[in-house]
Protein backbone atom coordinates (compact mmCIF):
# COMPACT_ATOMS: atom_id res chain seq x y z
CA UNK A 1 0.00 0.00 0.00
CA UNK A 2 1.55 3.30 -0.98
CA UNK A 3 1.74 5.85 1.79
CA UNK A 4 0.38 9.15 1.49
CA UNK A 5 2.74 11.75 0.87
CA UNK A 6 4.02 14.01 3.28
CA UNK A 7 1.56 17.18 4.00
CA UNK A 8 3.41 20.49 3.17
CA UNK A 9 4.96 22.66 5.89
CA UNK A 10 5.81 26.11 5.46
CA UNK A 11 8.27 27.56 8.64
CA UNK A 12 8.11 30.70 9.43
CA UNK A 13 10.90 33.28 10.72
CA UNK A 14 9.34 35.56 13.62
CA UNK A 15 10.62 39.18 13.78
CA UNK A 16 10.51 40.69 10.64
CA UNK A 17 8.27 38.72 9.19
CA UNK A 18 5.45 37.74 11.43
CA UNK A 19 5.47 40.84 13.80
CA UNK A 20 7.35 43.81 14.31
CA UNK A 21 9.55 43.66 17.18
CA UNK A 22 12.25 46.63 16.52
CA UNK A 23 11.01 48.84 19.12
CA UNK A 24 11.43 46.35 22.00
CA UNK A 25 14.74 44.52 20.73
CA UNK A 26 16.53 48.40 20.18
CA UNK A 27 15.34 49.62 23.27
CA UNK A 28 17.48 45.93 24.97
CA UNK A 29 20.13 46.51 22.87
CA UNK A 30 20.73 49.92 24.04
CA UNK A 31 20.24 49.24 27.48
CA UNK A 32 23.01 46.62 26.88
CA UNK A 33 25.55 48.97 26.02
CA UNK A 34 24.50 51.02 28.70
CA UNK A 35 25.20 48.29 31.12
CA UNK A 36 28.37 47.50 29.84
CA UNK A 37 29.84 51.13 29.32
CA UNK A 38 29.58 51.41 25.73
CA UNK A 39 28.36 53.40 22.56
CA UNK A 40 24.94 51.94 21.15
CA UNK A 41 24.89 51.20 17.96
CA UNK A 42 22.10 53.19 15.55
CA UNK A 43 20.07 53.66 12.58
CA UNK A 44 20.92 50.52 10.40
CA UNK A 45 23.56 49.09 12.39
CA UNK A 46 20.96 49.04 15.57
CA UNK A 47 18.08 47.26 12.63
CA UNK A 48 20.75 44.86 11.71
CA UNK A 49 20.50 43.10 15.41
CA UNK A 50 16.50 41.90 14.61
CA UNK A 51 16.88 38.03 13.06
CA UNK A 52 20.42 37.09 13.95
CA UNK A 53 21.38 35.49 17.15
CA UNK A 54 22.23 37.89 19.35
CA UNK A 55 26.15 37.16 20.64
CA UNK A 56 27.08 37.54 17.17
CA UNK A 57 25.41 41.20 16.55
CA UNK A 58 27.04 42.59 19.76
CA UNK A 59 30.65 40.59 18.71
CA UNK A 60 29.99 42.22 14.86
CA UNK A 61 29.07 45.45 16.48
CA UNK A 62 32.14 46.59 19.03
CA UNK A 63 31.73 44.37 21.94
CA UNK A 64 34.67 42.80 22.79
CA UNK A 65 34.30 38.79 22.41
CA UNK A 66 34.99 38.49 26.19
CA UNK A 67 32.34 40.30 27.18
CA UNK A 68 29.60 39.01 24.35
CA UNK A 69 28.13 37.04 27.55
CA UNK A 70 27.70 40.33 29.66
CA UNK A 71 25.69 42.13 26.76
CA UNK A 72 23.57 38.82 26.46
CA UNK A 73 23.04 38.85 29.84
CA UNK A 74 22.23 42.67 30.05
CA UNK A 75 19.93 42.48 26.88
CA UNK A 76 17.76 39.32 28.26
CA UNK A 77 17.36 41.45 31.63
CA UNK A 78 15.86 44.21 30.00
CA UNK A 79 13.66 42.33 27.38
CA UNK A 80 12.32 40.05 30.33
CA UNK A 81 11.18 43.42 32.19
CA UNK A 82 9.04 44.27 29.85
CA UNK A 83 10.18 45.04 26.74
CA UNK A 84 9.52 42.01 24.92
CA UNK A 85 6.15 43.10 24.40
CA UNK A 86 6.97 46.00 22.87
CA UNK A 87 6.21 44.01 19.70
CA UNK A 88 3.03 43.49 17.24
CA UNK A 89 1.95 41.46 14.44
CA UNK A 90 2.02 43.32 10.89
CA UNK A 91 -1.38 44.16 9.34
CA UNK A 92 -2.77 40.99 7.51
CA UNK A 93 -0.98 38.61 8.67
CA UNK A 94 -3.23 36.29 10.96
CA UNK A 95 -5.42 36.28 7.64
CA UNK A 96 -2.71 34.85 5.60
CA UNK A 97 -1.80 31.86 8.50
CA UNK A 98 -5.42 31.23 8.44
CA UNK A 99 -5.30 30.52 4.56
CA UNK A 100 -2.60 28.29 4.73
CA UNK A 101 -4.00 26.81 7.35
CA UNK A 102 -7.21 26.07 5.49
CA UNK A 103 -5.52 24.91 2.23
CA UNK A 104 -4.24 21.74 4.94
CA UNK A 105 -0.54 23.51 5.65
CA UNK A 106 1.28 22.64 8.62
CA UNK A 107 2.74 25.53 10.34
CA UNK A 108 5.47 26.48 12.65
CA UNK A 109 7.53 28.95 13.64
CA UNK A 110 11.38 29.11 13.60
CA UNK A 111 13.00 31.80 15.21
CA UNK A 112 16.52 32.65 16.52
CA UNK A 113 14.96 33.95 19.51
CA UNK A 114 15.45 32.20 22.53
CA UNK A 115 12.22 29.40 22.66
CA UNK A 116 11.47 30.81 26.18
CA UNK A 117 10.73 34.28 24.99
CA UNK A 118 9.16 32.82 21.36
CA UNK A 119 6.40 30.84 22.71
CA UNK A 120 4.91 33.32 25.61
CA UNK A 121 4.84 35.80 22.27
CA UNK A 122 3.32 34.18 19.97
CA UNK A 123 0.66 32.96 22.88
CA UNK A 124 0.13 36.98 23.85
CA UNK A 125 -0.23 37.92 19.73
CA UNK A 126 -2.48 35.26 19.15
CA UNK A 127 -0.45 33.43 16.74
CA UNK A 128 -0.08 30.18 18.09
CA UNK A 129 -3.79 29.51 17.00
CA UNK A 130 -2.49 28.78 13.75
CA UNK A 131 0.86 26.94 14.79
CA UNK A 132 1.94 23.11 15.53
CA UNK A 133 5.48 24.28 16.73
CA UNK A 134 6.91 27.60 17.99
CA UNK A 135 10.83 26.56 18.10
CA UNK A 136 13.42 28.87 18.69
CA UNK A 137 17.05 28.92 20.20
CA UNK A 138 18.34 27.40 23.60
CA UNK A 139 18.58 30.19 25.74
CA UNK A 140 22.03 29.47 27.00
CA UNK A 141 24.00 28.27 23.93
CA UNK A 142 25.05 28.66 20.79
CA UNK A 143 22.94 28.40 17.99
CA UNK A 144 22.94 29.01 14.28
CA UNK A 145 19.37 29.15 11.73
CA UNK A 146 20.44 26.20 10.49
CA UNK A 147 19.98 24.75 14.03
CA UNK A 148 16.79 26.08 14.66
CA UNK A 149 15.44 25.03 11.34
CA UNK A 150 16.48 21.67 12.07
CA UNK A 151 14.77 21.85 15.48
CA UNK A 152 11.52 22.59 13.68
CA UNK A 153 11.30 20.42 11.58
CA UNK A 154 12.81 17.35 13.57
CA UNK A 155 9.38 18.95 16.07
CA UNK A 156 7.03 18.68 13.26
CA UNK A 157 8.11 14.97 12.17
CA UNK A 158 7.51 13.79 15.75
CA UNK A 159 3.63 13.66 14.42
CA UNK A 160 3.67 13.31 10.82
CA UNK A 161 5.58 13.08 8.15
CA UNK A 162 7.87 16.14 6.77
CA UNK A 163 9.44 16.34 3.21
CA UNK A 164 11.63 18.71 2.54
CA UNK A 165 10.73 19.10 -1.16
CA UNK A 166 7.51 20.05 0.33
CA UNK A 167 8.79 22.89 2.81
CA UNK A 168 9.00 26.06 2.27
CA UNK A 169 10.69 28.87 4.83
CA UNK A 170 9.92 32.73 4.84
CA UNK A 171 11.89 34.65 6.47
CA UNK A 172 13.48 38.67 6.13
CA UNK A 173 16.69 38.33 6.07
CA UNK A 174 19.83 36.08 4.64
CA UNK A 175 20.28 34.29 7.84
CA UNK A 176 16.48 32.29 6.93
CA UNK A 177 17.54 31.65 3.51
CA UNK A 178 20.65 30.15 4.37
CA UNK A 179 19.36 28.15 7.61
CA UNK A 180 16.77 26.75 5.29
CA UNK A 181 19.18 25.59 2.63
CA UNK A 182 21.09 23.65 5.30
CA UNK A 183 18.37 21.21 4.98
CA UNK A 184 17.42 21.31 1.60
CA UNK A 185 14.42 23.66 1.98
CA UNK A 186 13.79 27.02 -0.64
CA UNK A 187 12.85 30.33 1.39
CA UNK A 188 10.54 33.02 0.48
CA UNK A 189 11.78 36.30 1.39
CA UNK A 190 9.44 38.71 2.62
CA UNK A 191 10.37 42.89 2.13
CA UNK A 192 8.88 44.23 4.87
CA UNK A 193 11.27 43.20 7.40
CA UNK A 194 14.38 44.07 8.32
CA UNK A 195 16.79 42.90 5.56
CA UNK A 196 15.49 44.06 2.26
CA UNK A 197 15.26 42.35 -0.93
CA UNK A 198 18.90 43.00 -2.09
CA UNK A 199 20.27 40.91 0.83
CA UNK A 200 17.59 38.37 0.61
CA UNK A 201 17.82 37.97 -3.41
CA UNK A 202 22.51 37.73 -2.67
CA UNK A 203 21.17 35.09 0.02
CA UNK A 204 19.52 32.64 -2.63
CA UNK A 205 15.46 33.47 -1.95
CA UNK A 206 13.57 31.60 -4.40
CA UNK A 207 11.95 34.69 -4.46
CA UNK A 208 10.63 37.51 -2.24
CA UNK A 209 7.11 39.29 -1.57
CA UNK A 210 6.41 42.76 -1.04
CA UNK A 211 2.73 42.51 0.21
CA UNK A 212 1.42 40.69 3.18
CA UNK A 213 -1.63 39.96 1.02
CA UNK A 214 -0.11 38.05 -1.36
CA UNK A 215 1.88 35.97 1.07
CA UNK A 216 -0.16 33.19 1.45
CA UNK A 217 -1.00 33.17 -2.22
CA UNK A 218 2.35 32.92 -3.41
CA UNK A 219 3.35 30.08 -1.06
CA UNK A 220 0.12 27.94 -2.33
CA UNK A 221 1.34 28.40 -5.72
CA UNK A 222 4.53 27.27 -4.87
CA UNK A 223 3.48 24.12 -2.92
CA UNK A 224 1.49 23.20 -5.86
CA UNK A 225 -1.85 23.99 -3.81
CA UNK A 226 -4.94 25.87 -4.31
CA UNK A 227 -6.08 28.39 -2.28
CA UNK A 228 -9.59 27.41 0.13
CA UNK A 229 -12.76 28.59 -1.50
CA UNK A 230 -15.37 30.34 0.69
CA UNK A 231 -19.12 29.96 -0.19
Amino acid sequence: MTASPARPVVLLDLDGTLTDSYPGIAASVRAAYAALGLPAPDGAALRRFVGPPLGDSFAAHGVPADRVPDAVAAYRTAYRGGLMWENHVYDGVPEQLALLSAAGVRLAVATSKPEPFAVPICARLDLDTHLEVVAGAPLDSPSTKADVVAHALAALAATAPVDPARTLMVGDREHDVVGAAAHGVACVGVAWGYGGEDELRRAGAAEVVHDVADLAPRLLDRLGLAAPVHG
